[in-house]
């Protein structure tokens, strides 16, 4: 039959695998370091692997594919849960968890890191991930951490990071992942961090649209930093 479907150009995928979380079906794998379909019959062709990817690798496409099996679809989600039990079981704790939360460290010097959790590129995050949910947001432009001496301690402490730069990055693919990442994460508070030059700006903006897009009932505080380095609140 003749039905949409996903399709991976393997020249844009770049393996980073944010696909595979992304699929409820559990319909894709890494192949040889490259996000492949299992079978057309795990894909509904709806996509939800498609916001996730950094590199628009996926699409949906229409061709002959056998029809999506809901049955089979169960029988794999099942299977896989007991064999990521299983490999929990033996090594005694969440191989997945080590990579994702961090617990606090000690820098070079005796300072003092805020990060606890990984990775921290917009682009790259999950928009399911267990650390945002119900979390404080930090929404940051790229250079606010280099600008800012005290970025940690000030702004990131209590709150989970999210870095991206609205000028270089795809906005469009920021503001949809974040309508994705307030509606299922419901984070209690969300501040954005942008430097003072006018083109950072549209950070707040792809914010705030994706904050009323979901339904938001919460305003974002913004914070804005000086090209010197100086921290102030927005009004």
């Amino acid at each position: 039959m003749k039905r949409k479907i996903i399709h991976i150009d393997e020249e844009k995928c770049n393996g980073c695998g944010l696909c595979i979380d992304a699929c409820h079906e559990r319909a894709l794998e890494l192949v040889d370091g490259k996000a492949r379909l299992v079978s057309d019959s795990y894909c509904d062709g709806l996509g939800d692997c498609l916001p996730v990817c950094p590199t628009a690798a996926i699409e949906i496409v229409e061709r002959e594919a056998d029809p999506f099996d809901e049955e089979a679809v169960q029988w794999r989600i099942a299977t896989d849960r007991r064999r990521r039990t299983e490999i929990c079981r033996v090594a005694g704790v969440c191989p997945g968890a080590q990579f994702t939360v961090q617990t606090e460290s000690e820098c070079s010097g005796g300072q003092q890191t805020e990060l606890r959790h990984w990775p921290v590129q917009l682009a790259l995050v999950n928009p399911g991930a267990d650390f945002l949910r119900r979390a404080d947001l930090l929404v940051a432009a790229d250079c606010t951490a280099y600008a800012h001496p005290g970025f940690h301690s000030d702004l990131m402490q209590g709150r989970v990071t999210l870095i991206g730069c609205p000028k270089l990055d795809d906005a469009q693919m920021y503001r949809e992942k974040l309508v994705r990442m307030f509606a299922d994460a419901e984070p209690r508070r969300v501040t954005v961090a942008r430097m003072e030059v006018p083109c950072c700006s549209q950070m707040v903006q792809v914010v705030k649209l994706a904050m009323a897009e979901a339904e938001m009932p919460l305003t974002c505080e913004e914070v804005v930093i000086t090209v010197d380095g100086k921290l102030r609140r927005a009004v």
